[in-house]
């Protein structure tokens, strides 16, 4: 299993497998072929799909500027890995290819090709969530501690750079109002859920505060701020809110929120290599239902739970979030996505309360429920797994038909 570094990348939005990685794959081919006189990039799959809705062809161009750039879209092809596959082409000026790569985008802007071998142990020693458990049981140790175990040294200050990017990031979307690009008309409303919030009386107060903090970071998103996936760009709002909202209650100090952080890590690594975090993959209950699970995970923490309620709390953040499609209007990581963001918040605390309330005891266990959401992802069709041809993408083209 990597290091939880791979996890959590600070970049631009609004996607990390549609934006961050081809961007990334782009400056790789070009440093391999800097004297070509012209590119070509073939995108596939829901790349081709929801490519222009999620400024993927913007992030190439930039790369390629100013050598020119062929970009051929093949939404009815995929590439055999990943539904996310690019071929990149580089040509002389007599028009001789001169190299090509098939690369895959496989979510939270990590890329493979077919060179590349699957991801081994070569952080963790351990890649299931029992068995970190029955380690943790053994040692006495918490999971922010077997994570510190097996990281670098720099790990925390790493940690430390991730939260100041979260609260940035949270920061910027507070204090920006208007219309979001896109031409779907959705404006900007954590401007306005932070004011209010205030009028209302203390349980509204704290939801109307972490749906504002989510809101800020998910607009940042979709208007190419920068943010941290957690554990993609899409799901981007989901920790930082949960997290910003306990700093306030709780009056955590920042140890506390970088050890939350940490756990938090280890929960979306677990799904990111037992399952995937990818929507075009298993859809957005990989990357919602994930970020959920990771939130809860360290809300759960941060109230002093044990291990074991953590572990609960992370199963609820995936078990109800089982089945949820991926079908953002006009291929914009804006409706439903941003909304999922704030009400994902939620119930990453109500996970995390229930988990308390309950003392931990529980019967699925979250391995099972990683496993669970892996084949729930597949058996869906791919209109629902970012290709926006489906579900309430469909819904929005049949009413502004003509």
């Amino acid at each position: 299993m990597e290091s939880i570094r791979e996890l959590f990348r600070i970049g631009t939005g609004p996607s990390s497998s549609h934006t961050m990685a081809p961007r990334k794959a782009a400056e790789t081919f070009l440093q391999r072929q800097p004297n070509a006189a012209r590119f070509r990039v073939s995108l596939f799959g829901s790349l081709a799909a929801t490519g222009r809705g999620h400024l993927t062809d913007q992030a190439l161009n930039e790369i390629f500027h100013p050598r020119p750039l062929e970009l051929v879209w093949k939404p009815d092809q995929e590439l055999p890995l990943h539904s996310n596959g690019m071929l990149f082409e580089a040509y002389s000026e007599r028009g001789t290819l001169l190299a090509s790569w098939k690369v895959y985008s496989v979510g939270g802007g990590a890329l493979q090709d077919e060179s590349t071998e699957k991801a081994v142990c070569n952080t963790y020693g351990l890649s299931t969530l029992e068995d970190i458990l029955n380690r943790c049981k053994d040692t006495g140790e918490s999971l922010w501690e077997y994570v510190l175990d097996c990281e670098d040294e720099g790990f925390l200050d790493f940690l430390s750079e991730v939260w100041d990017a979260m609260s940035n990031s949270i920061q910027r979307g507070l204090n920006r109002v208007g219309i979001l690009p896109g031409g779907l008309g959705v404006g900007r409303k954590a401007h306005s859920f932070y004011r209010k919030a205030s009028f209302y009386g203390p349980h509204l107060k704290l939801n109307g505060k972490m749906w504002a903090y989510a809101l800020a970071v998910s607009e940042e998103n979709a208007s190419g701020g920068v943010i941290v996936t957690a554990p993609t760009c899409g799901a981007s709002g989901v920790l930082p809110a949960v997290l910003r909202s306990l700093d306030e209650v709780l009056e955590c100090g920042r140890e506390d929120i970088l050890r939350a952080l940490a756990t938090a890590g280890l929960v979306g690594n677990l799904v990111k290599h037992n399952a995937s975090i990818s929507g075009a993959e298993v859809g957005c209950q990989g990357e919602v239902g994930t970020a959920c699970a990771m939130a809860a995970a360290a809300a759960t923490q941060l109230h002093g739970g044990t291990v074991g309620q953590i572990e609960y709390a992370a199963e609820m953040g995936v078990e109800h979030h089982l089945g949820l499609t991926c079908d953002p209007v006009n291929g914009l990581v804006q409706i439903p996505c941003i909304e999922r963001n704030a009400h994902a918040a939620t119930r990453a605390l109500n996970c995390c309360h229930f988990s308390l309330l309950a003392g931990g005891e529980h019967i699925i266990t979250f391995d099972e429920i990683t496993t669970v959401m892996k084949e729930t992802g597949q058996a869906l069709p791919s209109l629902y797994r970012e290709t926006a041809t489906g579900g309430i993408a469909q819904a929005y083209r049949q009413r502004n038909k003509g």
